[in-house]
């Protein structure tokens, strides 16, 4: 028997002027600053606490760091702009001050809180679960800041989204969102651009395994392609477990996202996923 994988272009991202290859898949470690994410344990709202995390996840091979103060959760609470930032200064002041040189983005939907990221602490890559679509001005500020942006998919808003989990054409539907949002931010001159299926968000547990399977169309797109499902209700929901005990099936379909073409995992396990990558990555260097 022979694994077979997507075949991926030789991508690369400018991260603030230097350029990071994709040729290898990269992990992407979630610093929640928030007392309401998810994941209990991925809580980190105490400065102490928010060091250790970090501290972690570089030693562990984390090559980017991914923080929020804004929950995404169904039904999260909504918290104001300035509640957000206050929460984001305080990680991206240590991360800033424990490691200069990390590659940093930042998980907002707001574009003044990006701008302010980017221009205060050197943030280089912006992820907005909307879209663009909660804030009208995110893609003209993506274009002036020129920063990486993933672009993920969605209907609605946190609060919002799985009310809005109809779809007549799922894949194709999702394949449209993406090449209309593509060409707009192509057209402001936004150049680095990752997309993000979105698993978990306005989809139904088989939307998100029917989006698996179909994976490598949307890695056919030819941009870098980021999987999120970290401990996702799609797991444990399924399982019957909780998100505690979700790192088996977060392994599980991080392998089958590597196969399907995925170049950049997120997830609140790095050691786990950087196993994963150099396992999956072996196995498919190796041939006769």
């Amino acid at each position: 028997m022979m694994l077979r994988n997507v075949q991926r272009k030789p991508l690369s991202l400018n991260l603030g002027g230097e350029l990071l290859s994709l040729s290898r898949p990269l992990v992407m470690g979630i610093l929640n600053v928030t007392p309401d994410s998810f994941y209990a344990g991925s809580r980190t709202p105490e400065r102490e606490q928010i060091a250790a995390r970090v501290r972690q996840m570089v030693d562990e091979g984390a090559d980017i760091i991914d923080i929020g103060a804004y929950s995404s959760r169904p039904q999260a609470t909504d918290i104001t702009p300035d509640e957000e930032m206050h929460r984001l200064a305080t990680g991206l002041e240590i991360i800033r001050r424990l490691y200069p040189q990390a590659h940093v983005s930042v998980d907002t939907f707001r574009a003044d809180v990006a701008a302010r990221c980017v221009r205060e602490y050197g943030v280089q890559i912006i992820n907005d679960i909307s879209g663009g679509e909660l804030d009208p001005h995110m893609f003209e500020t993506v274009a002036e800041l020129k920063t990486a942006y993933i672009l993920m998919h969605m209907k609605g808003s946190p609060q919002t989204m799985m009310q809005q989990t109809h779809y007549d054409h799922l894949i194709a539907e999702m394949l449209y969102y993406f090449a209309e949002r593509i060409a707009r931010l192509e057209s402001l001159g936004v150049n680095d651009i990752i997309i993000d299926p979105g698993f978990g968000f306005s989809k139904t547990l088989d939307d998100n395994y029917r989006l698996m399977n179909r994976l490598d169309e949307f890695a056919r797109i030819g941009l870098p392609l980021l999987v999120g499902i970290s401990r996702k209700s799609m797991i444990y929901k399924l399982l019957g477990s909780t998100p505690d005990e979700s790192l088996n099936g977060t392994t599980v379909l991080n392998t089958l996202a590597l196969l399907g073409g995925a170049h950049i995992l997120r997830v609140h396990d790095v050691k786990a996923a950087v196993e994963t990558v150099n396992l999956v990555s072996k196995t498919l260097q190796s041939t006769d």
